[in-house]
């Protein structure tokens, strides 16, 4: 499944197609990739609820920007012109009553709110967010870029709480204070506030979070740690879409993680008891003694 991405609004547009009551189905379609009809074609998925929302206005972003002194990435600034936020849920039956599972999640333009600490560590001797900084965690990996600061030095911005597993966060890096910063990337910070880098695009996180079908802790698959066991098993059931492979065989037939509980739990046959050959051996060696006496007493 490729997926090519690309957010405009242009005159009341979505990426080419007029938006008006008729083409809303196809509207949907285009901004989560179709992944609704996928996931109602799974089994065992229901309730598949996408939230409709109307496009930011034009003040809405520049008054973000002056306020925090940063300026939208283009793909970001067109999604919110698109649509102000994203959410699509989606649940699983599980023992014949509907689970919640699936959550993607975008923060509008308002709740695009800087990563603040909770009021309750407030107090002057509590330990803040900037005391976790240090520079050996910051130095980062050849592969990875230096990790976000907590301090000045970064502009932390919450794209997505993740259900308390974690936030997804867009980062401005290496900031002056009183100048516009402009580059930006995805992060993750896990619960144990660790960073762990996503994307270096608005665009490509939202790639991942479509194919990875919002399944809980997905992002923990960028971590060294890895998504919990429960995950994992999720995982196995509902299998996410990678942008590199075709969710289709070639006799066009999905992939489906099928389980037969007939076959997978059936209880395994007891193999027959060995005859014992033992008594049969002992009759004999018997037999033979008892001969042997009789011919000595002959």
């Amino acid at each position: 499944m490729r997926c090519i991405i690309k957010f405009s609004k242009r005159n009341n547009t979505v990426m080419g197609e007029v938006m008006n009551g008729d083409s809303m189905k196809g509207v949907v379609d285009l901004l989560t990739l179709g992944i609704t009809r996928i996931l109602e074609s799974r089994p065992g998925v229901t309730d598949v609820k996408f939230v409709e929302k109307e496009p930011a206005e034009r003040h809405v972003i520049l008054s973000w920007e002056l306020k925090h002194c940063c300026i939208l990435p283009e793909d970001l600034r067109d999604f919110y012109l698109t649509t102000d936020g994203f959410q699509l849920t989606w649940s699983a039956k599980f023992d014949g009553q509907p689970v919640p599972l699936g959550s993607m999640v975008i923060n509008s333009v308002c709740a695009l709110s800087p990563l603040c600490e909770s009021p309750l560590y407030s107090l002057p001797s509590a330990p803040t967010l900037a005391d976790l900084d240090s520079e050996s965690d910051s130095e980062g990996v050849e592969s990875q870029p230096v990790k976000p600061h907590f301090d000045s030095r970064s502009r932390i911005f919450e794209l997505d709480a993740c259900n308390g597993n974690g936030k997804v966060c867009l980062v401005y890096r290496n900031v002056k204070p009183r100048l516009v910063a402009q580059q930006c990337e995805v992060w993750f910070l896990d619960r144990a506030l660790y960073w762990h880098f996503l994307t270096e695009s608005f665009t490509a996180y939202y790639r991942l979070m479509v194919t990875h079908l919002g399944l809980p802790e997905w992002q923990y698959r960028f971590t060294k740690h890895g998504p919990s066991p429960q995950t994992k098993q999720w995982s196995c059931l509902y299998r996410p879409i990678t942008s590199s492979c075709d969710p289709h065989t070639d006799q066009g037939e999905p992939f489906l993680n099928k389980l037969d509980p007939n076959r997978a739990f059936r209880g395994k046959a007891k193999l027959p008891t060995p005859k014992k050959k033992i008594a049969t051996q002992s009759t004999g060696a018997q037999r033979g003694r008892n001969v042997g006496a009789s011919a000595a007493r002959k």
